[in-house]
């Protein structure tokens, strides 16, 4: 089979395209026949060596498909079931070999380009607004990046909630796509100081909570935008690792609360999977969450989706398509 593996971290350059043997699935595992890909910016971590793994490596973390394969001791799952998963290496490639407790089977009205665009970032917007701050109708959000895969789906999510959003985006073009998604407020943040324009439309008191995966350009920021008691949520450092803070700063900012959260962590078990997952294919099945694809690249032009993520100008998901 076809798969990308990184064999030294560095640009996207090191992504390589080999044949390599098809894997067989082990006890409790099953062998999807991948047909659509994610693209994360945690496999971009991966390929730089921010997040560290043993080298060489295939990347990818969500993949949806059929399977092909069942290995012994799995139940629930046959060959040509649509499948899906998040959180489980080796997505890069033709096949994968995915613990069975892990798949989630897909919905009639999902098509595998949806599944693969929204579940990893469906399940992160959803535990980020019901577990990690759990939004309540009158609570202000703020949201960076929204125009993004995480940030669409997470400003669709809040207004569930009742919550009132205010999103951050780089462009005027941006900006129209994150109101019509039912934002409150749209912070283009190349024109305007949106701590400032926070503050302007929160009357001084700030927010609840901010969603942050921006990391190092916004944080600092973000910290001044929470009311007394906020809830900072840093899920992710686009721009790059926040340095070191001295925990005297939240107090010093109104005793605020940081958290630092990974999926993994909000899907202990089997069943909080099942429950997660299953309300964001629910919620896109029946048209209730809008899924935006950004792109979509043959598998051997990994690095060109990887330098489109990069850019920070994507609107929605960045597919692979073996």
């Amino acid at each position: 089979m076809r798969a990308i593996r990184i064999h030294q971290f560095g640009g996207p350059e090191v992504l390589r395209l080999e044949e390599v043997p098809t894997p067989s699935p082990g006890p409790g595992q099953v062998l999807v026949r991948l047909r659509a890909i994610g693209v994360n910016f945690i496999d971009l971590y991966h390929r730089t060596g921010l997040y560290r793994i043993d080298l060489p490596f295939p990347p990818g973390q969500e993949g949806a498909g059929e399977v092909a394969a069942v290995g012994p001791g799995v139940m629930g799952f046959r060959e040509g079931d649509r499948v899906a998963y998040a959180g489980v290496s080796g997505s890069y490639a033709e096949y994968n070999v995915v613990p069975a407790d892990r798949l989630i089977p897909l919905p009639p009205r999902i098509d595998f380009q949806q599944a693969a665009a929204v579940l990893l970032q469906g399940i992160t917007a959803q535990f980020l607004t019901q577990s990690t701050y759990p939004l309540r109708p009158g609570d202000t959000c703020l949201i960076h990046a929204a125009a993004g895969g995480v940030g669409t789906l997470l400003v669709q999510m809040a207004k569930r909630c009742g919550a009132r959003v205010i999103g951050t985006v780089s462009s005027p073009a941006k900006a129209e796509i994150v109101r019509a998604l039912g934002a409150d407020a749209v912070i283009v943040y190349t024109e305007q100081d949106f701590e400032e324009e926070v503050r302007r439309l929160t009357d001084g008191h700030g927010v609840d909570v901010v969603y942050d995966s921006v990391g190092k350009d916004t944080f600092e920021k973000s910290l001044n935008c929470l009311r007394p008691r906020g809830v900072m949520v840093l899920f992710g450092q686009s721009s790059g690792p926040v340095p070191p803070i001295d925990p005297q700063v939240l107090n010093q900012k109104g005793s605020l609360f940081l958290t630092r959260p990974a999926m993994w962590h909000y899907l202990r078990t089997r069943e909080e999977l099942l429950w997660r997952a299953g309300e964001v294919l629910h919620l896109t099945a029946t048209g209730q969450l809008k899924v935006f694809i950004d792109s979509a690249f043959p598998l051997e032009q990994a690095a060109e989706a990887h330098r489109r993520l990069a850019s920070r100008q994507t609107v929605g998901k960045v597919l692979l398509i073996p």
